[in-house]
């Protein structure tokens, strides 16, 4: 009897406890951050970001993993004021303005003073985490003289194939759009029908695109003049390389901001406050394979001070990009579909 009754006691406090630690963790906080998938990947930034930023929050970190950053700014507009976002991360300055005029952005609130950027930085709405600059990535195994211009890549009837990415979902691809616009101008649909044979297949987000591309489908892809630097360190390979080019190469600048009506104001605060702090800026370059907006002097890897860097650098401001945005990938579409 006496064992009935003491076993009997130890599953009731065992249950209590149970509930009790299922209240407590009910209790937190939870700070829902709307993202593109590559960045909550297990290689990326996402799980030692949460991790970290846990640690003091006592709150509990979800990422909603999204395809890629353009399809952040239209999930924000489909779920207007009833989105269940804390924080959006992943836009760039090609969709902030866009972003800003949904009503859905609150100001950020936080100390941007210590910031290292390419350019100035005064925006009150949008934190900068990470940057660098679109170029195309080329297999020197399977690709000995790669194009050495945007005009050798446009023209050259022996170009290689290439893999891009959709504008309308990502930010890569909105990026091109915006890069032959600022280097051809009112040109840019006759670029678009010289590249277009080139074009192997365009994909939603860079991830899909950077997937087939080191899978061998195509020997050249979009994407970042930093994404070798993946390969020297994990890989310890220089097989992949990244081209510049004498007409430049359009510079991308990745923002995370907070959302107007938030149920978790401060808590969106302090992580975008955390997202540009020395401990979260180390994760960066070996996580998202971007530069930091910080300068974290030794902790940044020497490969990428070893990454080639453009003379010239394009960018449009985020007001031109936004006015622009929807006639540039209408041109686009009917460029590439003829």
């Amino acid at each position: 009897m006496r064992l009935k009754s003491f076993l009997k006691s130890t599953i009731l406090a065992s249950a209590c406890i149970v509930v009790a630690s299922s209240a407590l963790a009910q209790d937190k906080p939870v700070l829902t951050v709307y993202t593109y998938n590559s960045f909550t990947s297990e290689w990326g930034p996402g799980p030692a970001l949460e991790k970290a930023f846990e640690v003091n929050c006592t709150c509990d970190l979800t990422w909603v993993a999204l395809e890629d950053g353009a399809a952040l700014l239209a999930r924000l507009k489909l779920e207007g004021k009833n989105t269940k976002a804390d924080v959006v991360l992943g836009l760039d300055t090609n969709l902030t303005a866009e972003a800003k005029a949904t009503g859905l952005i609150a100001p950020h609130g936080t100390d941007v003073s210590a910031l290292k950027l390419p350019i100035a930085w005064d925006d009150v709405d949008f934190v900068p985490y990470d940057w660098g600059y679109f170029a195309f990535v080329y297999d020197s195994e399977k690709l000995k003289d790669p194009p050495k211009s945007l005009a050798e890549l446009i023209d050259g009837k022996d170009a290689p194939k290439i893999i891009i990415q959709d504008p309308r979902t990502s930010t890569p691809g909105l990026g091109l759009v915006m890069w032959l616009r600022e280097v051809y101008g009112d040109k840019a649909p006759e670029a678009w029908a010289g590249l277009k044979p080139k074009i192997l297949t365009v994909t939603k987000g860079w991830s899909e695109a950077y997937g087939l591309f080191t899978q061998g489908e195509a020997p050249m892809v979009l994407s970042y003049t930093t994404s070798p630097a993946y390969h020297q360190i994990v890989e310890n390979s220089d097989r992949y390389k990244a081209l510049v080019f004498p007409e430049g190469n359009y510079m991308q600048v990745e923002v995370a901001a907070r959302i107007e009506g938030s149920p978790q104001p401060d808590l969106a605060k302090s992580f975008l406050q955390f997202l540009i702090s020395p401990e979260a800026q180390k994760v960066i370059p070996t996580t998202n394979y971007m530069y930091p907006v910080l300068d974290i002097g030794a902790d940044l890897p020497p490969q990428f001070t070893a990454l080639p860097k453009p003379e010239k650098s394009l960018l449009l401001s985020p007001e031109d990009a936004a006015v622009n945005r929807d006639a540039w990938t209408k041109e686009w579409i009917e460029s590439v579909s003829q």
